[in-house]
């Protein structure tokens, strides 16, 4: 075991690094970020390989019609979470090859299909600004730069409406019926900063590599720390339209529109607050949801709703603990 898995009850790396053919994209990031095997290593070369021809991503892709869509043309919101922005941003977080063809051929169909008149992703199957919020923008723009498509121009427009957003500089406008204000507000939320849509534009824009992100973008992102650590992450009592949603307490994976203290805990450590006194209950959080094999439960799952189920609910899971291996090693 190494410094950062010290807090760790017991090294789980040999059970991630195992050859597993319903999960084979846990070995292929446990080997490039818990590793830092290189991209061009035989393993990791192998580790990819085995993600396009086993376990969940082949299974999305065979649901894909030829013309990059899944279920029906359009923008491709609903039906949650079988259409085709939902498997874009599954195929991103499984490590799906960006050089598949098909892959490219959904990223493609998203791109001519999802953007409203403003540069953002709708969620209408018709896309219209009004429905540009921002956990779809920051969860489709995370995705498309995992998928290969960073340097596209509509994926930089997107991201420039995101920043432009949450700082609300340049005057700014807003609907309405959609992204309502600055600072993460949205009307799903009454208007309020929804810290769910905080975490995801927050993940796309440290997508972004440093030497390209804007001055815009940082500003955005020093917007984004400072209301995710205007609250104890541990207690996640962000704004809310009713009470504290029980899904910040559950960790899962994937995960969708919803956030977790898991994933507010991996925003902050990469915008460099992993040793701010302010994050440590939310580590210590994490840490206490370990078993004594140093593995993390499945507690948030999307069994029968997607293309593949993933892993069990309730049952040790290798994609959480994976989550969290990152963030011990980016601390450490």
């Amino acid at each position: 075991m190494t410094d950062w898995t010290s807090a760790l009850n017991n090294d789980p790396l040999p059970w991630l690094l195992e050859i597993d053919p319903d999960n084979p994209g846990v070995r292929y990031f446990a080997l490039r970020e818990l590793l830092a095997r290189p991209e061009d290593d035989t393993e990791v070369r192998a580790a990819r390989a085995a993600i396009m021809s086993t376990g969940p991503v082949p299974a999305i892709l065979d649901a894909q019609y030829p013309q990059g869509y899944w279920i029906k043309p359009g923008g491709g919101y609903s039906p949650k979470y079988r259409s085709t922005v939902w498997q874009i941003i599954f195929l991103a977080e499984l490590g799906a090859d960006p050089a598949n063809e098909q892959v490219r051929r959904g990223c493609e169909y998203l791109l001519s299909h999802s953007i409203a008149a403003n540069g953002a992703f709708s969620a209408y199957q018709k896309p219209v600004p009004s429905g540009a919020i921002p956990c779809l923008n920051g969860n489709l723009l995370y995705a498309l730069q995992r998928l290969g498509y960073g340097e596209d121009a509509r994926v930089q427009t997107a991201l420039d409406w995101l920043a432009h957003a949450i700082t609300d500089e340049d005057d700014f406008e807003y609907l309405k019926s959609g992204t309502c204000g600055p600072c993460f507000a949205c009307s799903a939320n009454e208007g309020q900063p929804c810290a769910w849509g905080a975490n995801k534009a927050m993940k796309a824009l440290l997508a972004v590599p440093p030497q390209r992100r804007t001055p815009l973008m940082q500003r955005a992102l020093q917007v984004g720390a400072e209301f995710l650590l205007s609250r104890d992450p541990a207690a996640a009592d962000y704004p809310y339209t009713q009470r504290v949603s029980s899904t910040w307490f559950k960790f899962g994976f994937p995960l969708t529109y919803w956030s977790d203290v898991l994933e507010t805990t991996a925003v902050l450590v990469e915008l460099g607050y992993g040793h701010d006194p302010r994050l440590q209950n939310a580590l210590q959080f994490i840490l206490d949801k370990q078993d004594a094999q140093g593995r993390w439960k499945l507690e948030n799952a999307l069994t029968g709703k997607m293309w593949a189920d993933i892993e069990t609910k309730g049952q040790p899971s290798k994609w959480v603990t994976l989550r969290v291996l990152r963030v011990l090693k980016h601390i450490g």
